[in-house]
C-alpha cells in the first residue's frame, strides 16, 4: 500500500508557495521526500525555501513575477534547471483585486487574468511537454470555490477560476491517455493572509462558518493529504477533476 503513496526522489515545481496554502503543499511534497523548486515573487521566497530545506530534499528558490511572461519562462528554465527535471507541477500563484463590477478597471482584469489563467497554461504547456516525452507526470492546478460561483466585487478572479477548472478538463483530455494526469483543487474558506479581516470578525465569521458543515475554517494544513494523493500512483487514473476541499461547503 505505502508504494501507492510514494513519490520520494520526485522533482515539483510550485508555484506561490513562499507563503500560506503554496508553502502548505510544497512542504507536503518535500515531507514526502520531493525535491522542490519554489517560483514566487515574494521577498521571502529565498527565506522560505531555506527554512523548508533543512532536512530531506533540497529546496531551490526562484524569485519571478508570473504577471511578466518573459520572466514566467525564465524562472521555469531556471526551476528546471536547478532540479534536472520535473515530475510535479503545483500552480498555486494567484492575484486578487476588489472592485465593483461596473467599476473594475481593465488594468486589474488584465493583471488577475494573466496570473490565474495564462501564466497557468503556459507552465502546464511547459512542464506538459516534458512530462509527454517521458511518459508521465501530475499537474496539479489550483481553482478556487469560484470555480463554481461568481462570487461579488471579484468579476476577474472568479473568470480566470472557472477558466483553472476548464483548462484542467481541456489538459487532461489531451493528456490523460499520454501518461501525464491534470487535476484541480478548490480551496473552501481557508484561514491564510487573505482572509485575515475574517476570522474572528464577529460581523462576518459566524455567518460564513454557518456555512460549512464542518463548522471551521480549513487551513493549509487541510490541503497536504490531498496534494499527496494527487501526486501520487495512488491517483493514476484521476483526471481532469476539480477536487473541492471545503469542509462541505458545496454540498450544502
Amino acid at each position: 500500500m505505502n508504494s501507492l503513496f510514494d513519490i520520494s526522489n520526485k522533482k515539483a515545481i510550485v508555484t506561490g508557495a513562499a507563503a500560506g496554502l503554496g508553502k502548505a503543499m510544497a512542504e507536503a511534497l518535500h515531507d514526502a521526500g520531493v525535491e522542490i523548486a519554489i517560483i514566487d515573487i515574494a521577498a521571502q521566497t529565498d527565506e522560505a525555501a531555506a527554512q523548508m530545506g533543512k532536512t530531506g530534499q533540497k529546496v531551490h528558490a526562484v524569485r519571478a513575477d508570473l504577471s511578466k511572461r518573459d520572466q514566467l519562462k525564465r524562472a521555469f528554465d531556471e526551476a528546471l534547471n536547478k532540479l534536472g527535471g520535473v515530475d510535479i507541477l503545483i500552480n498555486d500563484a494567484g492575484a486578487m483585486k476588489r472592485h465593483k463590477c461596473e467599476e473594475f478597471p481593465i488594468e486589474d482584469w488584465d493583471l488577475v487574468l494573466e496570473v490565474n489563467l495564462t501564466a497557468v497554461f503556459q507552465l502546464c504547456q511547459l512542464a506538459g511537454r516534458i512530462m509527454l516525452k517521458q511518459g508521465s507526470g501530475k499537474i496539479i492546478n489550483v481553482a478556487s470555490m469560484l470555480s463554481f460561483s461568481g462570487g461579488l466585487t471579484v468579476p476577474a478572479y472568479a473568470a480566470s477560476k472557472g477558466g483553472v477548472a476548464q483548462l484542467t478538463k481541456a489538459l487532461s483530455n489531451e493528456w490523460a491517455g499520454r501518461g501525464v494526469n491534470v487535476n484541480a483543487i478548490a480551496p473552501g474558506f481557508m484561514a491564510t493572509a487573505l482572509t485575515s479581516a475574517l476570522v474572528g470578525n464577529p460581523a462576518r465569521e459566524p455567518d460564513i462558518l454557518a456555512r460549512v458543515p464542518a463548522g471551521r475554517w480549513g487551513t493549509p494544513e487541510d490541503l497536504k493529504g490531498t496534494i499527496v494523493y494527487l501526486a501520487s500512483p495512488a491517483s493514476n487514473f484521476i483526471h481532469g477533476i476539480v477536487l473541492p476541499i471545503d469542509g462541505g461547503y458545496l454540498g450544502r
